[in-house]
């Protein structure tokens, strides 16, 4: 996977999931839902975890969508759109 989007450095972008532990089941349908390998699988010891967040495709919420108890939680759509057109701008070059 590349490590800009848009000419932006991904590490700059906000943008990966988080994982309530007291909804998630373990079930696993996110970590085959993500072909980026953000997942790692849960275990009996725990459950599954984002180890690579910025593997994470920008805007995209397909393994949110696949959770049956909504454990999975995005940062909001419309706040990450505007930082992404104020760093194209260059208005927060000194974040680059």
């Amino acid at each position: 996977l590349g490590k800009d989007y848009m000419s932006i450095p991904r590490e700059n972008i906000p943008w990966y999931p988080t994982i309530d532990d007291s909804a998630c089941t373990n079930c696993g349908l996110c970590h085959d839902r993500c072909n980026n390998g953000v997942y790692e699988p849960g275990s009996e010891a725990g459950n599954v975890r984002v180890v690579n967040p910025f593997n994470c495709v920008v805007l995209c919420e397909s393994c949110s969508r696949s959770c049956p108890t909504g454990a999975i939680k995005f940062p909001d759509n419309a706040e990450t759109r505007l930082l992404i057109l104020e760093l194209l701008s260059g208005s927060n070059s000194q974040d680059l």
